[in-house]
């Protein structure tokens, strides 16, 4: 059975294949970013096809998204957190979108339960908008 940080480590590695990422969730599993609600996006998606359709459409958007300089900083059989880094280019525009994000991962029974993850707000607004202010 898989720990926190090794479900997060697949996570990390399979985002580029919503499904794969999408399949390390339990029926029931959530991912989430509560803060994208202040900029009126989705936050929350739960299960398999929910959670795919999610990170496809973040693909869509980002087609190079993919998490770099990942650390570990909390290590327990149900629950993991990280922070890890995407710079990738916005499709159809000349930006890049540039972030850092903070994840808290919980496991159940070998799969993700819950994943919650920070960033900041106003660098995703900047990349998505095009504002500079």
């Amino acid at each position: 059975m898989k720990t926190a940080i090794q479900l997060l480590q697949l996570y990390l590695d399979s985002i580029r294949d919503p499904r794969a990422a999408a399949a390390l969730f339990a029926a029931d599993g959530v991912l989430e970013l509560p803060y994208l609600k202040t900029l009126g996006l989705p936050h929350r998606a739960q299960g398999a096809q929910e959670i795919a359709s999610f990170i496809a459409g973040l693909l869509e958007k980002v087609p190079d998204f993919r998490f770099r300089n990942i650390e570990f900083l909390i290590d327990t059989p149900t629950q993991a957190f990280g922070e890890y880094s995407v710079e990738a280019g916005i499709a159809g525009t000349d930006r890049v979108y540039r972030q850092t994000y903070a994840g808290r991962l919980v496991a159940e029974a070998g799969k993700i339960k819950l994943l919650r993850e920070s960033l900041d707000t106003l660098a995703a607004w900047r990349a998505f908008s095009g504002e500079q202010s």
